[in-house]
């Protein structure tokens, strides 16, 4: 809780947070808010406003970069393995199909940063769509051939997200967006990110599920561990570990289901004995907690559930249940409640908890 900034004692600004958190996960879906808005307004509470990342972004104090908003500064971690794809080293890309699809559409390639060049930023769908080799899929890329050689050019170094049109993306040449500065060499680099990673997270498997964006496994950092009750050793950032004698101060938080602390569901499982998962995708007659349920922290322990929607038209939150793991204690669901209230007050709605009953 203390890593992931969930101890009563707030960070002091959206810069702080990101830069000890190392990212903000990007996420359209927007039930209640968007997740990177979420997951800042969990840590900062009122302090915090949806501009003040727009504006951190603007600035370019934040940049958008794989679906993810990080420091700047960070940018230095990931350069060299563009360096690596641009140069088309062996190896430099995971798969060996991204490579061979981006020098089949050489061509398209070199006109996008030509268009680029001469118009500035542009979202995907200003940009002819000139290869030569469709990008073959069964998911939703499949076709969207200018979307996915502007992520592949991205992986590379070559363009960047310049800034947000509504949702759209606007695509830019990477010198214009990303700092100035020396990369980390790429030995040393995927180490960096991971002692950054292990500090942000407290404790973590060495290997786990492999995921995109980020990994949730931290190599070899850190202190091994044994958690009471649970198989195999863990990695324990130091410096929580000279920590554990102080007391501990927490509080109850709504948090996103992209929330670092829980979006490892495995991990939250076997450290909080928290089960959880997102719902959105299932029909709704097999959801156990509602379409888009915010895990709730109190103090140290996740204990259940909210399943709650803003109806911006109406002016709502409409609560639909607060989903008990055990039943609440009296101070609980009071902190809780006000949480709900809190958040409530923040998207600027009132809260509509008509015929809702603890669950």
């Amino acid at each position: 809780m203390r890593a992931q900034l969930l101890d009563r004692e707030r960070p002091v600004g959206l810069l702080e947070l990101v830069r000890h958190l190392t990212l903000l996960q990007i996420d359209p879906t927007a039930a209640i808010a968007p997740t990177a808005d979420l997951v800042a307004w969990s840590r900062l509470g009122p302090a915090y406003a949806p501009a003040d990342l727009v504006g951190a972004l603007r600035r370019r104090e934040l940049i958008e970069l794989a679906a993810t908003v990080r420091p700047a500064e960070d940018l230095a971690l990931y350069r060299a393995e563009m360096a690596l794809r641009r140069d088309d080293e062996p190896g430099a890309f995971k798969y060996r199909r991204h490579p061979e699809w981006m020098r089949a559409n050489e061509a398209c390639r070199k006109d996008i940063l030509a268009r680029l060049t001469a118009e500035g930023p542009l979202p995907s769908r200003a940009i002819p769509d000139t290869c030569a080799v469709p990008w073959a899929s069964t998911g939703w890329t499949n076709d969207q051939n200018v979307i996915r050689l502007l992520d592949l050019m991205a992986a590379c170094g070559e363009v960047a997200v310049a800034g947000r049109q509504g949702r759209d993306r606007l695509w830019d040449l990477a010198e214009r967006v990303y700092p100035d500065g020396p990369p980390v060499p790429a030995e040393e680099a995927p180490r960096l990110r991971s002692e950054r990673r292990l500090r942000a997270l407290g404790i973590a498997r060495a290997k786990t599920t492999e995921v995109p964006i980020e990994p949730w496994g931290v190599g070899d950092v850190g202190e091994p561990a044994v958690v009471e009750g649970v198989k195999g050793t863990w990695r324990v950032d130091p410096a929580q570990l000279e920590r554990l004698g102080e007391p501990f101060e927490g509080r109850a938080a709504l948090l996103s289901p992209f929330d670092r602390l829980i979006h490892d569901r495995k991990r939250a499982l076997e450290l909080f004995g928290f089960d959880y998962g997102l719902e959105m995708y299932k029909p709704a007659a097999k959801r156990r907690w509602g379409y888009y349920a915010l895990p709730i922290l109190a103090g140290d322990r996740l204990v259940g559930k909210l399943d709650a929607t803003a109806d911006r038209k109406q002016r709502v939150l409409r609560v639909n249940a607060v989903h008990e793991d055990e039943p609440f204690d009296a101070e609980t669901r009071a902190a809780v409640g006000k949480e709900i209230e809190d958040l409530a007050t923040w998207l600027s709605l009132e809260v509509q908890t008509s015929g809702l009953e603890a669950q």
